[in-house]
């Protein structure tokens, strides 16, 4: 069994460092979709990752073999490749349709459908703490979309179709991180990333357009290369953190990371108008604390602890 270091500041550190990086990474890649479309970023991402990361577990000597996989196995592992490729894609269709804030409070369902799928897959039980905390973000939800209930049910219209991207997005998420879950008895987390990685690149590729980088200029360069780049750097931090500090508590600090992008829009609009501050009354600001709450609340609820790598939505 792991054992922390114990250094619970490094581990902070760690931990609000990814919150951070997955805070900003919608607005990024909001911006980046005027000139880009979804497929060929996420090929882009998958691409950049299967290189920097096979390069990395290359000089490491520890490539990946499957014989071990069995039918079984491979299963997991189609599962697992479907899940998280279609979690990076719907959840930039999303974002074609929605701001970034609205965005990352929806796919706050993602680690909540991930336990869920602990209760009905694996037997797992919520303690009350954690139904505390699941009713309490589908509250703020609520309560975050109050004032565009009417227009998300009213009809089939632009803001719907994104929520509902967005929806979809976190339940492929909850798909692969049950898939990866049992994939880590046959497979270290790297190599099933670094598989899953090599199979994005692929299934994308036949519906990118590789040669539109041409066309982006500076700041839509920066853009891209800080996107195919974000989730290996949180990734890497996350990891770091999780070896200095509980994952409970490292799952805790990540519940903030909505907040971030609110906050990081706000931020933004102030010194530029290519950014919005998301549009939000009070109910919504006590909506998205409700969010972020609820997800700390189950996530320090239990005593499972999940050893699972990529973003939901990131």
């Amino acid at each position: 069994m792991h054992q922390t270091t114990g250094n619970w500041k490094l581990g902070f550190l760690l931990a609000l460092s990814t919150a951070m990086l997955w805070g900003v990474l919608p607005i990024a890649l909001k911006l980046l979709l005027d000139a880009m479309d979804a497929y060929t970023i996420t090929w882009y991402r998958f691409l950049a990752a299967a290189i920097i990361l096979g390069l990395f577990i290359a000089r490491r000597g520890e490539l990946p073999g499957f014989k071990q996989l069995g039918e079984y196995g491979w299963r997991l592992m189609l599962i697992a490749v479907l899940g998280l490729t279609g979690n990076y894609l719907f959840y930039l269709l999303g974002l074609d349709f929605i701001s970034p804030g609205a965005a990352q409070v929806v796919i706050q369902l993602a680690p909540m459908l991930l336990l869920l799928g602990g209760l009905l897959i694996f037997g797992e039980r919520f303690a009350r703490m954690q139904w505390l905390g699941f009713a309490m973000l589908l509250a703020g939800m609520a309560l975050f979309f109050n004032h565009r209930l009417t227009q998300i049910f009213s009809g089939l219209g632009e803001y719907t179709i994104g929520i509902i991207f967005i929806v979809i997005a976190s339940v492929t998420w909850a798909g692969y991180a049950l898939a990866q879950k049992q994939l880590l008895g046959k497979l270290a987390s790297e190599q099933i990333m670094l598989a899953i990685y090599v199979a994005g690149a692929l299934i994308f590729f036949p519906a990118a357009e590789p040669v539109s980088i041409l066309s982006l200029n500076a700041f839509g360069l920066a853009l891209l290369v800080f996107a195919t780049l974000n989730t290996l750097l949180a990734y890497g931090a996350f990891a770091e953190a999780l070896d200095h500090w509980e994952a409970s508590r490292v799952s805790a600090v990540l519940s903030i990371t909505p907040l971030l992008t609110l906050l990081f829009m706000y931020l933004i609009s102030t010194v530029t108008t290519l950014v919005q501050a998301e549009p939000v009354n009070m109910l919504s600001i006590g909506g998205a604390l409700m969010v972020a709450g609820g997800s700390m609340l189950t996530a320090l609820g239990g005593r499972r602890k999940l050893k699972l790598d990529g973003s939901a939505g990131n």
